[in-house]
């Protein structure tokens, strides 16, 4: 029998200060029987840091042809691709071949490091492309938040993402891999 996904259900209050973006979100996250709570809030903090009215969750994980989140215009077309973890270069030329922009967020450590030491030569052409890193201490951090039923407030500013529940604060900086050109 194939085991079903976890749903959490997840408020955002966000106040990002660098956009000047204000505006709560209800948000609904499948966790996948593969995934890990720490890949799920990545999910969510990715979110955050591009929120808009048009930036969805997508199939993600379970379907090959779909990055972790995007945001299309009303004509269909995609404007911002956000993929997790680290793919390979057929899938970033994919990306950036569907994209106006692509952000890649790579985890795990050691592992992490190791894929950017082989792709920053072949990621270097693709002209809008992102790519940041998280640790893994930030990574464990972000789990103290997870609940099957969040209300997280999240401040953006300087770059620097804070998290929030009524217990926890969670600072949460990405190195920048990669800027687009």
């Amino acid at each position: 029998m194939a085991l079903k996904a976890t749903i959490y259900k997840a408020e955002l209050n966000i106040t990002d200060l660098d956009r000047s973006y204000y505006a709560s979100h209800n948000l609904t996250l499948a966790l996948h029987p593969s995934e890990t709570i720490e890949r799920m809030m990545l999910r969510l903090v990715a979110f955050a840091r591009h929120a808009s009215d048009t930036l969805t969750f997508t199939k993600g994980i379970s379907e090959d042809d779909e990055p972790d989140l995007w945001q299309k215009n009303y004509s269909d077309e995609i404007e911002l691709w956000i993929e997790l973890g680290e793919p390979d270069e057929k899938r970033l030329r994919k990306a950036c071949g569907r994209a106006d922009a692509v952000w890649i967020y790579s985890y795990g450590g050691r592992a992490a490091d190791i894929w950017w030491q082989g792709m920053e030569g072949k990621a270097s052409r693709f002209e809008h492309l992102h790519v940041a890193g998280i640790s893994p201490d930030t990574l464990t951090a972000l789990t103290a938040l997870a609940e099957r039923s969040m209300q997280l407030q999240v401040t953006i500013q300087d770059g620097q993402i804070w998290l929030s529940d009524n217990v926890h604060n969670v600072l949460v900086e990405f190195v920048a891999l990669k800027d687009a050109r």
